[in-house]
């Protein structure tokens, strides 16, 4: 079996709308300005902490935390964040094959991951679901070695799926294969892959070159 990892945020989900306004809500609450968006998406991927400390490291970063919290559940809970175009169609597609199984990496929260699968009717699709609850930030390859152990899966038969360096990152730190996507929250030019896809619809291809040169 071969094991595929995806990252949420940016990678499976356009969920940039939510994270500026409930940042620029959270940022508002404790009378700092927000940090631009380009500079707020940067961070996406990491743990909620870490991504605070590096936008406002002298600012009370637990009351940032609990502020954006607040704000993002309100907005989940009136809009999903939506999948990607194709994503849909390309879980589908991977999910039937029997000689894969399907994971998730994210910074998310286990409750922000279970709301979003339940919205999206993607339960039963993953065999393991790491959140941020439960490891350290990316780029530790904490996440995919606990995923790989729960799915049985070595290193040379699981590619991490992700739109930002954190996830490739972790990727090279876990021995993984890589596959970036344009799409995301990081600039293409910043992420060092094995392969690199324009569109959901070409990630079966790209997992197949992956796994013949490993």
């Amino acid at each position: 079996m071969k094991l595929v990892v995806f990252d949420v945020d940016g990678t499976l989900v356009d969920s940039q709308a939510h994270i500026y306004g409930a940042m620029q809500r959270a940022f508002g609450s404790v009378g700092l300005d927000c940090p631009p968006r380009a500079t707020v998406l940067g961070i996406v991927g990491l743990s909620l902490e870490q991504a605070m400390r590096r936008l406002a490291p002298d600012a009370d970063v637990e009351a940032l935390v609990r502020a954006y919290k607040t704000s993002f559940a309100g907005m989940r809970a009136a809009e999903a964040s939506p999948l990607f175009p194709g994503a849909r169609e390309v879980l589908d597609a991977l999910a039937a094959r029997d000689d894969l199984l399907l994971g998730i990496a994210t910074g998310k929260s286990r409750r922000g991951l279970t709301h979003l699968i339940e919205a999206h009717g993607l339960a039963g699709y993953f065999v393991t679901t790491q959140v941020a609850d439960d490891h350290p930030s990316k780029p530790s390859p904490s996440m995919l070695l606990a995923a790989m152990d729960e799915a049985g899966c070595d290193a040379a038969e699981t590619v991490i799926v992700g739109d930002t360096s954190f996830d490739m990152d972790m990727g090279r730190a876990a021995g993984t294969g890589t596959v970036a996507v344009s799409w995301g929250y990081h600039p293409a030019s910043d992420l060092r892959a094995d392969a690199l896809i324009d569109r959901f619809g070409d990630l079966p291809e790209a997992l197949e070159r992956i796994w013949r040169a490993a």
